[in-house]
This record gives C-alpha cells, sequence and structure tokens, in this order.
C-alpha cells in the first residue's frame, strides 16, 4: 500500500481513515474490557499458583546446585548463596502482583491487535473478523502462557541448575575471588555510583528537550504522510497513542538515563577487580561519563562525539580504550550510513514482512516441524524406537536421543545442505536462507545464530565425504546413548582417530546448542507436540495402537522388533530373539 504524496492528498487519505480507525479502536476497546477479567483471573491464578507452589522446590535445589557444584570456589558459592536468597525473595515478591499486571495488559491489549489486525491485507471477510478474532483466542492465549511460564520454571530452570552443578571448571581450576581486590573494587564502584549519577542526571536534563521536539516532529510527519509507524493498520492506534504520550516517553528516558548510572558506574568495580587496579576502575568511571553521552548524540541524531574525557581503562591492547578524548568505535551500521551520506532509511517500506519471515517463533516452529518430518522417516527406518518415546512421554530423563538428539541431527543437516551450497547464512528446507541481514535482531536468535555459521564454517573446511557425513549424523543423534551408538555407526575406513575426535566435538557443541534452544520459553510445548507426533507415526508403521502398560506394551515391543528384524534378516541373521531392543538397535545400522 502506497501512501499518498502531497500534502492535500495526505490530509484527505487521513481524514477519511480517522473514522474507520475510531470505529476499529472502540471496537477493540469494548472487546477488551469485557475479556479483561477472564484473561486476567486465568493468568493471575495459574501463575501465581506456580510461583507460590514451585518456589520451596526453586530455593532447595538452587542452594543444593551451588554448593555441590566444582565450577566455582567455596567465596564465591557463599555469595552466590546470598545473592540466590535475595532474588529467589524478590521473584516471589514481584512475582505474583506482576502476573496480575500481565494478565490486565494481556487481556485488554490482544483484542485490540487482533481487532485491527483483522481488517489487514489478504483478510476474508474483515467485518466477520472485527467482531470474532481476539476473542477466544485471548482465552486460549492467556492460558498458552501459563504453560509456557510452567516450562520455564519447571523444564529449563532445573537444566539451568543441572548445568551448574555437572559443569566441570576449565583447566580443573575453580573460579575463586581475589579478596585482596575488593576493597579498592568497592571504592572504584562508590566513585562511579556518586559521578555518573551526578553526570547523566545532568545529561539527560540537557537532552530531553532535543528528544521531545524531534520525536514530535517525526511522529506528526509520519501520521499527516500514513508513513513510518502509521502504515500498518494494526499499529496506527499505539503511533496515535505515541504522539499524545510522548512527553511521558520522553520523561521516561529520562528515568532510565538515570537508573543506567548505577549499573554503568558499579561496572567500575568490575573494571577494578579485572585489571587489579584501582586507578583503572577511576579511569572507567570518568570515561563513562564520554560513552554515555556519545551514545546519546547518536541516539539523537546530534553531533558526534563527546565533550568529556576518555581515558585507557584496560591494560590489554585487545580490550583497551583508545585514550584522551578518542571517538567510540562504532559499529558497522554508523560506518555504512556515514559512507552512504547519511541515506535515511526508506519510510514506505512495510515492516510486517521482514518481522514476520523470520521471527524466532517461526524459526522455532519450522525447526520442530522439520524435526516431525525427519523424525518420522528416523521411526520407520527404526533408528527411534519405541523405548525413546515412551521415555520422554512419561518425563524420564531417558537417552536424550529424542529430546536433544533429533532437533541437533536437523540443525547439523541444516549446516550440511548450506556448506554444500556455499551459503553466507543457512539454508532451510524449505529453501529459505537465514542471513546476517535478514536474521532475527533478536539476542536470543544471536546466541545460537553466530556459533552455527562458526560450526558450519568449521564443518565446511572439513570436506567430509558421504560416509563420513553419515557418521556425523548418526554419531549427533545418539549420542546420548553410548551403547546403543556402538552399534549404530557406521562404519568409515577413511575415518582416523583425529577425525573421529573432531567429529566427536562436533556433536558435542551441536548438542550444546540444542540443549540452550529446549530452554527457550515455547519450545517444551512445541516438543510435546513433536511427541504426540512420533507416537502417531509408529502407530500407524506398526499398524496399531501403542499403549505403555502392563503386558500389552511388552507384546507391541516384541512385534516391533520382529518387524524390524524382517526388515534387516539379509544382515543381522544372527540377532537374539529374545531381546527386542537389541534388534531395533540393530536394524539402525543402517544409514539414513
Amino acid at each position: 500500500m502506497e501512501p499518498p504524496s502531497g500534502f492535500r492528498p495526505s490530509l484527505l487519505s487521513f481524514l477519511k481513515f480517522l473514522p474507520y480507525f475510531c470505529g476499529l479502536l472502540i471496537l477493540g476497546f469494548i472487546k477488551g474490557v469485557l475479556l479483561c477479567p477472564s484473561a486476567c483471573l486465568i493468568m493471575a491464578i495459574g501463575l501465581s499458583a506456580l510461583i507460590l507452589g514451585l518456589w520451596p522446590m526453586h530455593l532447595i535445589w538452587t542452594y543444593y546446585c551451588i554448593i555441590r557444584t566444582k565450577l566455582v570456589g567455596p567465596v564465591v558459592k557463599f555469595l552466590l548463596l546470598i545473592a540466590a536468597t535475595a532474588i529467589l525473595i524478590v521473584w516471589l515478591i514481584i512475582g505474583i502482583p506482576g502476573s496480575v499486571f500481565a494478565g490486565l495488559v494481556y487481556g485488554f491489549l490482544a483484542p485490540i491487535m487482533a481487532t485491527f489486525g483483522a481488517v489487514g491485507e489478504g483478510k476474508e471477510k474483515p467485518f466477520v473478523h472485527c467482531f470474532v478474532d481476539g476473542t477466544w483466542s485471548t482465552i486460549t492465549g492467556s492460558c498458552t502462557v501459563v504453560r509456557d511460564v510452567k516450562d520455564m520454571l519447571f523444564h529449563s530452570y532445573f537444566s539451568i541448575m543441572d548445568d551448574l552443578r555437572l559443569q566441570k571448571p576449565p583447566e580443573g581450576k575453580p573460579y575463586e575471588i581475589r579478596l585482596f581486590d575488593i576493597p579498592g573494587a568497592l571504592i572504584a564502584a562508590a566513585c562511579g555510583l556518586l559521578l555518573d549519577g551526578i553526570m547523566f542526571t545532568l545529561i539527560a536534563f540537557y537532552k530531553c528537550p532535543v528528544m521531545l521536539f524531534k520525536g514530535w516532529k517525526r511522529l506528526i510527519q509520519d501520521m499527516i504522510g500514513r508513513e513510518g509507524p502509521f502504515l500498518e493498520t494494526a499499529c496506527v492506534p499505539f503511533a496515535g497513542l505515541a504522539i499524545l504520550l510522548w512527553p511521558f516517553a520522553v520523561v521516561g528516558a529520562v528515568l532510565a538515563s538515570i537508573l543506567s548510572s548505577i549499573p554503568l558506574g558499579a561496572y567500575g568495580a568490575v573494571v577494578a577487580y579485572q585489571e587489579s587496579s584501582f586507578i583503572m576502575g577511576l579511569a572507567y568511571v570518568a570515561s563513562s561519563v564520554s560513552i554515555f553521552d556519545e551514545y546519546t548524540n547518536d541516539v539523537l541524531d546530534m553531533a558526534q562525539g563527546s565533550c568529556f574525557p576518555r581515558f585507557k581503562y584496560r591494560k590489554s591492547k585487545d580490550e583497551s580504550s583508545h585514550g584522551h578524548n578518542a571517538p567510540i568505535s562504532r559499529p558497522s551500521s554508523f560506518n555504512k550510513e556515514k559512507q552512504e551520506g547519511k541515506r535515511p532509511p526508506s519510510r514506505v517500506t512495510s515492516f510486517k514482512n521482514s518481522i514476520d519471515e523470520f521471527n524466532p517463533f517461526k524459526l522455532l516452529d519450522h525447526l520442530f516441524a522439520e524435526c516431525r518430518h525427519q523424525g518420522e522417516e528416523l521411526v520407520n527406518k527404526g533408528v527411534i524406537t519405541m523405548k525413546d518415546i515412551e521415555e520422554t512421554k512419561s518425563g524420564k530423563v531417558g537417552s536424550g536421543v529424542l529430546n536433544v538428539g533429533l532437533p541437533a541431527y536437523v540443525i547439523l543437516n541444516a549446516l550440511l545442505r548450506s556448506g554444500k551450497a556455499n551459503s553466507d547464512g543457512l539454508i532451510l528446507s524449505d529453501g529459505s536462507e537465514i542471513t546476517s541481514d535478514n536474521r532475527p535482531r533478536h539476542n536470543l536468535f544471536d546466541w545460537f545464530f553466530d556459533p552455527l555459521m562458526v560450526i558450519k564454517e568449521q564443518i565446511k573446511a572439513q570436506n567430509f565425504t558421504e560416509e563420513e557425513e553419515e557418521y556425523l549424523k548418526m554419531r549427533v543423534l545418539l549420542a546420548g546413548d553410548p551403547n546403543r551408538l556402538k552399534g549404530a555407526l557406521p562404519e568409515v575406513p577413511s575415518l582416523n582417530e583425529r577425525k573421529k575426535a573432531e567429529i566427536d566435538a562436533f556433536a558435542r557443541r551441536l548438542q550444546g546448542i540444542t540443549k540452550s534452544i529446549s530452554r527457550y520459553p515455547t519450545a517444551k510445548r512445541r516438543f510435546d507436540v513433536l511427541v504426540k507426533a512420533l507416537l502417531s507415526e509408529l502407530e500407524r508403521t506398526m499398524g496399531g495402537s501403542l499403549s505403555t502398560n502392563g503386558s500389552q506394551a511388552q507384546r507391541l515391543r516384541n512385534s516391533v522388533a520382529r518387524m524390524l528384524s524382517q526388515k534387516s534378516l539379509g544382515k543381522t541373521a544372527n540377532i537374539r530373539d529374545e531381546d527386542p531392543e537389541a534388534q531395533i538397535t540393530s536394524s539402525s545400522r543402517t544409514p539414513l
């Protein structure tokens, strides 16, 4: 949708759109008022029950993991216990009121967003959808939020704490605090809090009028020309409210600037401790004022640089600042903009497609859809067995073949596909490509994307043969089950001990990334759907229904084993009939 050009057509278009916008806003407001109590009740009761019910378990398990970990020394353990206690108490105090507030906000805003989204481009029967959308979906969405929070508090939390408890220190030496450097670090932090608190406040008050008038100017121009945030129908109400509430946003920015002086000033203690120098801590405290001043200049499009001095506060060359009054090294985006003559970004292009195309949650959906597709193939080949599905469905730890190995297997196939195509990014199974330009701008995604790109280049440099790639795939898939791994790995004469060690390293790193992905807020819910799909596929393949209780499950195991043994009878005639799991393992030796 191209906005009209010229002042008169733009003004007429805005006046025509205004009644339409007001009607949608009133309808969404009515739906929000009606649905807000129900959504708030669901989220408040559900989240509060989770917080209160799991809090004793979180407290006990946190203490246990901190005490048992070998990653840190006694002094750090003592400080971690104090910090964990404070965090858990704050979590209990803030969590319950926060759940009520989250329910109110979600229950009120979700219907409004759905009402404006119902009249978007490509929607059929928009009049009906204006009334229907955002009603039942708000209720189910509230239940989904409770479910995802439950997975985070129960699954993700214990997974992270187990890693802390079981992780070994690098080089066998635990992390410990140097007690002699603590006094100087504390003094540096006190100086930082005092100086940065005063200077950040003065800078924020000095620049707040610039932010106020520049923001109003840009928003009013976008409103008249139906550009920027006013281009998308779903965002018009919030963009309109932004004009009215912009002074409050400026006040919030000033308060945020003042509050930011606390962590930035306290970071002087970290610098003083890391460099074992009180002078370096003070140098950082003075330089942080220059850093903040130059950052705000960049945000407000003011003159670059800062009038405040910036000193060297790192001893090492790779981390050193650039000396007195040296400008901050700018990201590549600033350099690119400078080279192009500060060409402003297009204010006409819709942002909807750029967000929907590679949204982190969309990518997570794609990952589990591919896990289902390739998992069904592995079930049909007998690589994924009924035992794996039963252990995962029952909540047992199991071998990790399904919950860790299968997603890592899918990611490995994408890396191999991208490496063979000489792609700069990651090629998905549907042919779309994720690169550094169109990837989601989200810190959580960066944690996964950058390491995967490094692994892709390393695998590409190894130039594996097809047999070696199959060996790597099986190693990644079955790394959590050493007993099955020994019998399932294909024999590859070209592999020497060095290459096997490199393949093992790739497998461990991919599985580590997969474990991190499994802690994503919505990953557990999607994974449960995947398990049910694989269970249905196994039922369909075997021609019967699965039951996990009593002798019926044992008889089904025997029938599964007999069927799989018949498929591989020519190769595995010496398999013992009394061990059905051995038959399943033997059948999994067939290359994927």
